[in-house]
Protein backbone atom coordinates (compact mmCIF):
# COMPACT_ATOMS: atom_id res chain seq x y z
CA UNK A 1 0.00 0.00 0.00
CA UNK A 2 1.43 4.13 -0.69
CA UNK A 3 2.02 5.55 1.49
CA UNK A 4 -1.15 8.15 0.57
CA UNK A 5 -3.30 5.03 1.25
CA UNK A 6 -1.74 4.62 4.64
CA UNK A 7 -2.52 8.18 5.52
CA UNK A 8 -5.97 7.78 4.37
CA UNK A 9 -6.75 5.13 6.66
CA UNK A 10 -5.15 6.97 9.21
CA UNK A 11 -7.79 9.46 8.85
CA UNK A 12 -10.01 7.25 8.51
CA UNK A 13 -9.30 5.61 11.89
CA UNK A 14 -8.84 8.90 13.59
CA UNK A 15 -12.53 10.38 12.35
CA UNK A 16 -14.45 7.25 13.47
CA UNK A 17 -12.49 7.05 16.56
CA UNK A 18 -13.72 10.99 17.31
CA UNK A 19 -16.97 9.92 16.23
CA UNK A 20 -17.37 7.14 18.67
CA UNK A 21 -16.06 9.82 21.29
CA UNK A 22 -18.90 12.23 20.17
CA UNK A 23 -21.15 9.46 20.27
CA UNK A 24 -20.44 8.22 23.36
CA UNK A 25 -20.68 11.66 24.95
CA UNK A 26 -23.84 11.91 23.45
CA UNK A 27 -25.27 8.89 25.13
CA UNK A 28 -23.30 10.04 28.36
CA UNK A 29 -25.47 13.47 27.71
CA UNK A 30 -29.01 11.85 27.16
CA UNK A 31 -31.59 12.73 30.24
CA UNK A 32 -32.22 9.60 31.75
CA UNK A 33 -35.72 8.73 30.52
CA UNK A 34 -38.46 7.87 33.60
CA UNK A 35 -40.82 5.56 33.46
CA UNK A 36 -43.96 5.64 35.33
CA UNK A 37 -42.92 3.12 37.90
CA UNK A 38 -41.62 3.41 41.68
CA UNK A 39 -38.53 1.99 40.66
CA UNK A 40 -37.86 3.91 37.76
CA UNK A 41 -38.86 7.32 39.44
CA UNK A 42 -36.64 6.65 42.73
CA UNK A 43 -33.79 7.06 40.43
CA UNK A 44 -34.31 10.71 40.50
CA UNK A 45 -31.81 12.61 42.37
CA UNK A 46 -32.51 15.52 44.20
CA UNK A 47 -31.38 18.68 42.36
CA UNK A 48 -28.62 21.00 43.56
CA UNK A 49 -30.56 23.90 43.39
CA UNK A 50 -33.63 22.60 45.49
CA UNK A 51 -31.06 21.26 48.44
CA UNK A 52 -29.48 24.75 48.41
CA UNK A 53 -32.51 27.25 48.09
CA UNK A 54 -33.39 27.14 51.63
CA UNK A 55 -36.40 29.73 51.26
CA UNK A 56 -39.16 29.42 49.10
CA UNK A 57 -42.10 31.54 48.92
CA UNK A 58 -45.70 30.02 48.94
CA UNK A 59 -48.77 32.29 47.54
CA UNK A 60 -52.63 31.20 48.45
CA UNK A 61 -54.65 33.21 46.02
CA UNK A 62 -57.68 33.02 44.80
CA UNK A 63 -61.76 33.42 45.15
CA UNK A 64 -61.11 33.07 48.87
CA UNK A 65 -59.24 36.68 48.91
CA UNK A 66 -62.07 38.12 48.17
CA UNK A 67 -63.61 37.60 51.42
CA UNK A 68 -60.37 36.81 53.09
CA UNK A 69 -61.51 36.13 56.55
CA UNK A 70 -61.14 33.01 58.99
CA UNK A 71 -61.86 33.09 62.84
CA UNK A 72 -58.75 33.31 64.86
CA UNK A 73 -59.52 30.34 67.64
CA UNK A 74 -56.88 27.95 66.82
CA UNK A 75 -53.71 29.98 66.76
CA UNK A 76 -51.93 25.95 67.41
CA UNK A 77 -53.69 24.63 64.56
CA UNK A 78 -54.58 21.61 66.09
CA UNK A 79 -56.12 19.68 62.98
CA UNK A 80 -57.58 16.71 64.82
CA UNK A 81 -59.86 18.78 67.48
CA UNK A 82 -63.82 18.31 66.02
CA UNK A 83 -63.95 22.56 66.54
CA UNK A 84 -60.89 22.91 64.06
CA UNK A 85 -63.36 21.86 60.76
CA UNK A 86 -66.10 24.26 62.50
CA UNK A 87 -64.04 27.32 63.14
CA UNK A 88 -60.88 26.62 60.51
CA UNK A 89 -58.24 29.32 61.06
CA UNK A 90 -57.10 28.85 57.42
CA UNK A 91 -59.25 31.75 55.37
CA UNK A 92 -58.63 29.52 51.94
CA UNK A 93 -61.42 27.16 53.16
CA UNK A 94 -63.77 29.42 52.94
CA UNK A 95 -66.08 27.70 50.86
CA UNK A 96 -66.00 24.75 53.52
CA UNK A 97 -66.40 26.45 56.65
CA UNK A 98 -69.52 28.82 55.08
CA UNK A 99 -71.96 25.95 54.60
CA UNK A 100 -71.24 24.70 58.45
CA UNK A 101 -73.83 25.79 60.41
CA UNK A 102 -73.01 27.55 63.44
CA UNK A 103 -69.68 28.04 62.13
CA UNK A 104 -67.83 32.27 63.04
CA UNK A 105 -67.61 31.85 59.24
CA UNK A 106 -71.17 31.18 58.19
CA UNK A 107 -71.64 33.97 60.41
CA UNK A 108 -69.50 36.23 58.88
CA UNK A 109 -70.84 35.42 55.30
CA UNK A 110 -74.57 35.92 55.79
CA UNK A 111 -73.64 39.22 57.58
CA UNK A 112 -71.32 40.97 55.00
CA UNK A 113 -72.72 38.79 51.64
CA UNK A 114 -76.20 37.60 52.83
CA UNK A 115 -76.83 33.56 53.36
CA UNK A 116 -77.59 33.30 49.60
CA UNK A 117 -74.93 34.97 48.54
CA UNK A 118 -73.14 32.25 46.22
CA UNK A 119 -69.44 31.54 46.67
CA UNK A 120 -68.45 31.74 42.98
CA UNK A 121 -70.36 35.02 42.77
CA UNK A 122 -66.66 35.95 43.94
CA UNK A 123 -65.37 35.13 40.77
CA UNK A 124 -66.46 38.37 38.78
CA UNK A 125 -65.13 40.60 41.84
CA UNK A 126 -61.83 38.40 42.27
CA UNK A 127 -61.37 38.84 37.71
CA UNK A 128 -61.83 42.70 38.23
CA UNK A 129 -59.55 42.90 41.75
CA UNK A 130 -56.59 41.16 39.35
CA UNK A 131 -56.48 43.54 36.82
CA UNK A 132 -54.72 46.17 39.24
CA UNK A 133 -52.26 43.57 39.88
CA UNK A 134 -48.58 43.89 38.60
CA UNK A 135 -46.46 40.12 38.52
CA UNK A 136 -42.93 42.14 38.51
CA UNK A 137 -43.68 43.93 41.99
CA UNK A 138 -44.48 40.39 43.20
CA UNK A 139 -41.46 38.97 41.92
CA UNK A 140 -38.62 41.73 43.14
CA UNK A 141 -40.44 41.03 46.43
CA UNK A 142 -39.64 37.12 46.61
CA UNK A 143 -36.45 38.52 45.57
CA UNK A 144 -35.35 40.78 47.65
CA UNK A 145 -36.47 38.78 50.23
CA UNK A 146 -34.19 35.99 50.07
CA UNK A 147 -36.19 33.30 48.27
CA UNK A 148 -34.87 31.43 45.68
CA UNK A 149 -37.99 30.14 44.54
CA UNK A 150 -42.15 29.85 44.24
CA UNK A 151 -45.12 28.02 44.74
CA UNK A 152 -48.42 29.84 43.20
CA UNK A 153 -51.66 28.05 44.15
CA UNK A 154 -52.85 27.11 40.96
CA UNK A 155 -56.51 25.45 41.75
CA UNK A 156 -57.45 25.20 45.67
CA UNK A 157 -59.91 23.12 46.63
CA UNK A 158 -62.49 25.05 45.39
CA UNK A 159 -61.64 24.27 41.69
CA UNK A 160 -61.63 27.52 40.58
CA UNK A 161 -57.77 27.66 38.47
CA UNK A 162 -55.69 30.65 37.74
CA UNK A 163 -54.57 29.74 34.55
CA UNK A 164 -57.18 29.51 31.31
CA UNK A 165 -57.17 25.62 31.30
CA UNK A 166 -58.85 24.44 28.22
CA UNK A 167 -60.08 21.74 30.25
CA UNK A 168 -63.35 22.73 30.48
CA UNK A 169 -65.08 22.12 34.44
CA UNK A 170 -68.58 20.28 34.19
CA UNK A 171 -69.84 21.97 37.02
CA UNK A 172 -69.55 25.60 36.97
CA UNK A 173 -70.49 28.62 34.73
CA UNK A 174 -67.67 29.63 31.88
CA UNK A 175 -67.21 33.13 33.64
CA UNK A 176 -66.72 31.10 37.36
CA UNK A 177 -64.00 28.31 35.87
CA UNK A 178 -60.91 30.38 36.21
CA UNK A 179 -59.14 33.67 36.29
CA UNK A 180 -59.58 36.90 33.47
CA UNK A 181 -55.74 36.57 33.27
CA UNK A 182 -53.30 34.25 33.31
CA UNK A 183 -52.13 34.44 36.43
CA UNK A 184 -49.91 31.20 36.60
CA UNK A 185 -47.82 32.70 33.18
CA UNK A 186 -47.54 36.03 33.64
CA UNK A 187 -46.03 35.02 37.61
CA UNK A 188 -44.02 32.28 36.12
CA UNK A 189 -42.38 34.72 34.04
CA UNK A 190 -41.80 37.71 35.97
CA UNK A 191 -40.55 35.50 38.76
CA UNK A 192 -37.80 34.21 36.29
CA UNK A 193 -37.12 36.98 35.11
CA UNK A 194 -35.85 38.11 38.64
CA UNK A 195 -33.85 34.97 38.27
CA UNK A 196 -35.75 32.07 41.07
CA UNK A 197 -37.32 29.15 40.11
CA UNK A 198 -41.20 29.04 39.89
CA UNK A 199 -43.30 26.38 41.24
CA UNK A 200 -47.00 25.41 41.16
CA UNK A 201 -48.97 23.71 43.84
CA UNK A 202 -52.23 21.92 42.19
CA UNK A 203 -55.09 20.32 44.76
CA UNK A 204 -55.49 16.70 43.36
CA UNK A 205 -57.35 15.21 46.16
CA UNK A 206 -60.04 17.89 47.03
CA UNK A 207 -61.96 19.68 44.67
CA UNK A 208 -65.40 20.78 45.78
CA UNK A 209 -67.01 21.15 42.36
CA UNK A 210 -66.97 17.31 42.06
CA UNK A 211 -67.49 16.66 45.39
CA UNK A 212 -68.77 19.51 46.89
CA UNK A 213 -69.19 18.33 50.87
CA UNK A 214 -69.24 20.14 53.62
CA UNK A 215 -66.28 18.48 55.74
CA UNK A 216 -68.00 18.35 58.73
CA UNK A 217 -66.26 15.46 60.82
CA UNK A 218 -63.46 13.79 60.66
CA UNK A 219 -64.30 10.63 58.43
CA UNK A 220 -65.78 13.95 55.74
CA UNK A 221 -61.61 14.02 55.22
CA UNK A 222 -61.57 11.09 52.91
CA UNK A 223 -65.18 11.07 51.68
CA UNK A 224 -65.13 13.68 49.98
CA UNK A 225 -62.31 13.40 47.94
CA UNK A 226 -63.35 13.10 44.23
CA UNK A 227 -62.68 9.24 42.93
CA UNK A 228 -64.83 9.52 39.46
CA UNK A 229 -63.20 8.43 36.31
CA UNK A 230 -64.35 11.59 35.01
CA UNK A 231 -61.99 13.71 37.60
CA UNK A 232 -59.50 11.75 37.27
CA UNK A 233 -59.35 12.42 33.73
CA UNK A 234 -59.94 16.17 34.48
CA UNK A 235 -57.03 15.92 37.00
CA UNK A 236 -54.82 14.44 34.86
CA UNK A 237 -55.41 16.77 32.03
CA UNK A 238 -55.02 19.91 34.47
CA UNK A 239 -51.45 17.91 35.50
CA UNK A 240 -50.19 17.84 31.68
CA UNK A 241 -51.25 21.75 31.06
CA UNK A 242 -49.18 22.50 34.02
CA UNK A 243 -46.74 20.64 32.60
CA UNK A 244 -46.47 21.47 29.12
CA UNK A 245 -46.92 25.22 29.49
CA UNK A 246 -45.28 26.48 32.07
CA UNK A 247 -42.78 23.50 32.96
CA UNK A 248 -42.91 24.76 36.93
CA UNK A 249 -39.62 23.85 39.10
CA UNK A 250 -41.33 22.13 41.80
CA UNK A 251 -44.86 20.19 41.11
CA UNK A 252 -46.88 20.64 44.61
CA UNK A 253 -49.51 18.66 44.71
CA UNK A 254 -51.89 18.56 47.88
CA UNK A 255 -54.12 15.70 49.71
CA UNK A 256 -53.34 12.71 47.93
CA UNK A 257 -54.08 12.49 43.67
CA UNK A 258 -57.26 10.37 43.13
CA UNK A 259 -56.96 6.99 42.43
CA UNK A 260 -58.93 7.21 39.05
CA UNK A 261 -55.94 9.36 38.07
CA UNK A 262 -52.60 8.33 36.76
CA UNK A 263 -50.05 10.16 38.98
CA UNK A 264 -46.98 7.94 38.24
CA UNK A 265 -47.62 8.51 34.72
CA UNK A 266 -47.76 12.45 35.44
CA UNK A 267 -44.91 12.47 37.55
CA UNK A 268 -42.52 10.52 34.77
CA UNK A 269 -43.60 12.84 32.00
CA UNK A 270 -42.97 16.01 34.89
CA UNK A 271 -39.28 14.56 35.50
CA UNK A 272 -38.63 13.68 31.02
CA UNK A 273 -39.55 17.23 30.97
CA UNK A 274 -38.05 18.94 33.95
CA UNK A 275 -35.45 16.77 34.36
CA UNK A 276 -34.62 19.07 37.59
CA UNK A 277 -38.01 19.48 38.99
CA UNK A 278 -39.09 18.24 42.26
CA UNK A 279 -42.01 16.58 43.63
CA UNK A 280 -43.62 16.78 47.13
CA UNK A 281 -44.92 14.09 49.07
CA UNK A 282 -48.68 14.18 48.77
CA UNK A 283 -49.67 12.56 45.73
CA UNK A 284 -50.70 9.59 47.72
CA UNK A 285 -48.01 7.26 46.55
CA UNK A 286 -44.35 5.93 47.69
CA UNK A 287 -42.11 8.58 45.37
CA UNK A 288 -41.28 11.58 46.27
CA UNK A 289 -38.13 14.20 46.74
CA UNK A 290 -39.09 15.90 49.70
CA UNK A 291 -41.43 15.64 52.39
CA UNK A 292 -43.45 18.19 53.71
CA UNK A 293 -44.64 18.77 57.21
CA UNK A 294 -47.29 21.86 58.22
CA UNK A 295 -46.61 24.36 60.60
CA UNK A 296 -44.14 21.96 62.15
CA UNK A 297 -40.75 21.61 62.82
CA UNK A 298 -38.73 18.69 63.28
CA UNK A 299 -36.53 18.28 66.30
CA UNK A 300 -33.35 16.56 65.00
CA UNK A 301 -31.55 16.09 61.29
CA UNK A 302 -33.50 14.51 58.67
CA UNK A 303 -31.58 12.16 56.21
CA UNK A 304 -34.59 13.27 54.09
CA UNK A 305 -34.89 16.33 52.26
CA UNK A 306 -37.74 18.09 53.96
CA UNK A 307 -40.06 21.45 53.42
CA UNK A 308 -41.41 23.28 56.40
CA UNK A 309 -44.59 25.02 54.92
CA UNK A 310 -46.82 27.93 56.88
CA UNK A 311 -47.95 31.12 56.62
CA UNK A 312 -46.53 34.36 57.83
CA UNK A 313 -49.91 34.25 60.09
CA UNK A 314 -51.78 31.53 61.04
CA UNK A 315 -53.46 31.31 57.42
CA UNK A 316 -52.06 30.64 54.40
CA UNK A 317 -54.71 32.40 52.76
CA UNK A 318 -55.76 36.21 53.08
CA UNK A 319 -57.15 36.82 56.18
CA UNK A 320 -58.12 40.39 57.17
CA UNK A 321 -58.60 39.49 61.14
CA UNK A 322 -55.14 38.77 61.54
CA UNK A 323 -52.73 41.80 62.52
CA UNK A 324 -49.77 42.23 64.17
CA UNK A 325 -50.44 40.03 67.15
CA UNK A 326 -50.95 36.72 64.92
CA UNK A 327 -48.17 37.00 62.59
CA UNK A 328 -44.51 35.15 63.03
CA UNK A 329 -42.19 38.05 65.13
CA UNK A 330 -39.57 39.11 62.55
CA UNK A 331 -36.98 37.64 65.41
CA UNK A 332 -39.04 33.74 65.56
CA UNK A 333 -38.85 33.91 61.91
CA UNK A 334 -35.30 34.03 61.41
CA UNK A 335 -34.72 31.79 64.06
CA UNK A 336 -37.43 29.16 62.26
CA UNK A 337 -35.19 29.39 59.21
CA UNK A 338 -32.26 28.91 60.75
CA UNK A 339 -33.23 25.52 63.16
CA UNK A 340 -35.47 24.40 59.77
CA UNK A 341 -31.80 24.71 57.52
CA UNK A 342 -29.88 23.16 59.83
CA UNK A 343 -31.77 20.11 59.91
CA UNK A 344 -31.78 19.67 56.13
CA UNK A 345 -34.78 21.54 55.16
CA UNK A 346 -36.58 24.36 53.51
CA UNK A 347 -38.99 26.79 54.83
CA UNK A 348 -41.67 27.73 52.15
CA UNK A 349 -43.38 30.82 53.99
CA UNK A 350 -46.64 31.38 52.50
CA UNK A 351 -48.03 34.70 52.11
CA UNK A 352 -51.60 35.37 51.24
CA UNK A 353 -52.68 38.37 49.22
CA UNK A 354 -55.62 40.38 49.15
CA UNK A 355 -57.96 40.13 45.94
CA UNK A 356 -55.71 42.67 44.26
CA UNK A 357 -52.87 41.18 44.76
CA UNK A 358 -51.94 43.82 47.76
CA UNK A 359 -49.76 41.66 50.01
CA UNK A 360 -50.62 43.06 53.52
CA UNK A 361 -48.28 45.37 55.03
CA UNK A 362 -47.22 43.20 58.03
CA UNK A 363 -46.42 40.42 56.07
CA UNK A 364 -44.20 42.86 53.61
CA UNK A 365 -42.65 43.83 56.87
CA UNK A 366 -41.41 40.46 57.83
CA UNK A 367 -40.52 39.66 54.04
CA UNK A 368 -38.23 43.10 54.56
CA UNK A 369 -36.48 42.17 57.94
CA UNK A 370 -36.11 38.34 56.52
CA UNK A 371 -34.38 40.02 53.72
CA UNK A 372 -32.28 42.11 55.58
CA UNK A 373 -31.05 39.52 57.51
CA UNK A 374 -30.17 36.87 54.70
CA UNK A 375 -27.66 39.54 53.10
CA UNK A 376 -25.69 39.79 55.71
CA UNK A 377 -26.30 36.38 56.97
CA UNK A 378 -26.90 34.24 53.61
CA UNK A 379 -23.65 32.84 53.85
CA UNK A 380 -24.21 30.44 56.73
CA UNK A 381 -27.88 29.74 54.83
CA UNK A 382 -27.81 29.42 51.34
CA UNK A 383 -25.92 25.81 49.65
CA UNK A 384 -25.44 24.73 53.18
CA UNK A 385 -25.49 21.63 54.57
CA UNK A 386 -26.18 19.67 57.99
CA UNK A 387 -23.04 19.41 60.49
CA UNK A 388 -22.77 16.48 62.71
CA UNK A 389 -25.33 17.74 64.90
CA UNK A 390 -27.60 20.45 64.41
CA UNK A 391 -28.40 22.02 67.94
CA UNK A 392 -25.89 23.24 70.92
CA UNK A 393 -26.10 26.10 73.30
CA UNK A 394 -23.54 28.75 74.72
CA UNK A 395 -22.73 29.16 78.20
CA UNK A 396 -24.68 32.20 78.06
CA UNK A 397 -28.08 30.70 77.78
CA UNK A 398 -28.18 31.32 73.77
CA UNK A 399 -29.59 28.04 71.25
CA UNK A 400 -27.06 27.84 69.02
CA UNK A 401 -27.64 26.02 65.33
CA UNK A 402 -24.75 24.80 63.09
CA UNK A 403 -24.39 24.33 59.26
CA UNK A 404 -21.22 23.73 57.33
CA UNK A 405 -20.30 24.52 53.84
CA UNK A 406 -17.31 23.51 52.08
CA UNK A 407 -14.45 23.61 54.85
CA UNK A 408 -16.31 25.99 56.62
CA UNK A 409 -18.91 25.44 59.57
CA UNK A 410 -20.94 27.92 60.71
CA UNK A 411 -22.55 28.18 64.69
CA UNK A 412 -25.81 30.20 64.50
CA UNK A 413 -26.68 32.34 67.36
CA UNK A 414 -30.59 32.77 67.75
CA UNK A 415 -30.63 35.56 70.49
CA UNK A 416 -29.77 39.08 71.46
CA UNK A 417 -25.83 39.07 72.64
CA UNK A 418 -25.30 40.98 75.61
CA UNK A 419 -22.02 40.48 76.45
CA UNK A 420 -18.26 41.45 75.18
CA UNK A 421 -17.73 37.59 74.23
CA UNK A 422 -20.12 34.35 74.02
CA UNK A 423 -18.62 31.02 75.47
CA UNK A 424 -20.15 28.10 72.69
CA UNK A 425 -20.43 24.58 74.38
CA UNK A 426 -18.37 21.34 73.55
CA UNK A 427 -16.88 23.16 70.74
CA UNK A 428 -13.49 22.40 69.59
CA UNK A 429 -11.83 23.91 66.28
CA UNK A 430 -8.26 23.00 64.79
CA UNK A 431 -5.17 25.24 66.07
CA UNK A 432 -5.01 28.31 64.48
CA UNK A 433 -8.57 28.22 62.90
CA UNK A 434 -10.08 31.86 62.31
CA UNK A 435 -13.32 32.25 63.49
CA UNK A 436 -15.56 34.97 61.39
CA UNK A 437 -18.81 36.94 62.71
CA UNK A 438 -20.73 37.54 59.45
CA UNK A 439 -21.11 41.04 58.20
CA UNK A 440 -17.44 41.89 59.36
CA UNK A 441 -14.01 42.00 57.93
CA UNK A 442 -11.55 41.04 60.68
CA UNK A 443 -11.52 37.67 62.42
CA UNK A 444 -12.19 37.50 65.74
CA UNK A 445 -10.01 36.29 69.16
CA UNK A 446 -10.88 32.81 70.51
CA UNK A 447 -9.45 30.62 73.37
CA UNK A 448 -10.45 27.35 74.02
CA UNK A 449 -11.71 26.81 77.75
CA UNK A 450 -12.05 22.99 77.77
CA UNK A 451 -14.45 21.64 75.95
CA UNK A 452 -15.96 24.95 75.57
CA UNK A 453 -14.54 27.93 73.63
CA UNK A 454 -14.49 31.81 74.22
CA UNK A 455 -15.07 34.23 71.62
CA UNK A 456 -14.97 38.05 71.77
CA UNK A 457 -17.40 39.75 69.58
CA UNK A 458 -16.61 43.28 67.87
CA UNK A 459 -18.31 46.38 70.00
CA UNK A 460 -20.49 47.45 68.87
CA UNK A 461 -22.20 44.39 67.70
CA UNK A 462 -24.37 45.24 64.61
CA UNK A 463 -27.10 43.22 63.55
CA UNK A 464 -30.69 41.71 65.22
CA UNK A 465 -32.40 38.79 65.82
CA UNK A 466 -29.30 36.25 65.11
CA UNK A 467 -25.30 36.25 64.84
CA UNK A 468 -23.59 34.09 62.38
CA UNK A 469 -20.16 32.91 63.41
CA UNK A 470 -18.18 31.21 60.71
CA UNK A 471 -15.29 28.74 61.59
CA UNK A 472 -12.55 28.29 59.01
CA UNK A 473 -11.15 24.90 59.32
CA UNK A 474 -11.91 21.34 61.14
CA UNK A 475 -14.60 21.95 63.90
CA UNK A 476 -15.25 18.71 66.35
Amino acid sequence: MCSCGVRIVRQIGIAMAIACVFVSLAFAQQPQKYESTIESLDQHALPQWYADAKLGIFIHWGLYSVPGWAPLIHPEHDFSSQDYITSNPYAEWYLNTMRLEGSPTQKYHREHYGADYDYYNFAPVFNREIQKWNPDEWAKVFRTAGAKYVVLTTKHHDGFTLWPSTTKNPTLLADRQHSSRDIVGELSAAVRGQGLRMGLYYSGGYDWTFVPGPIRVAADYQSVKPQSEAYGKYADAHMRELIQRYRPAVLWNDIDYPKSGHPLEIMAEYYNAVPDGVIDNRFGVKHADFVTPEYETLDKINPKKWEECRGLGRSFGFNRAEGEAETIPAADLIHLLVDIVSKNGNLLLDVGPEADGTIPAVQMERLQELGNWLRVNGEAIYGTRPWKRAEGASVEGIPVRFTQKDSSVFAVLLGDVKTASVTLKSLTPAAGAKIYLLGNERPLRWSQEGADIKIGLPSPLTGKYAYALRFDGPVS
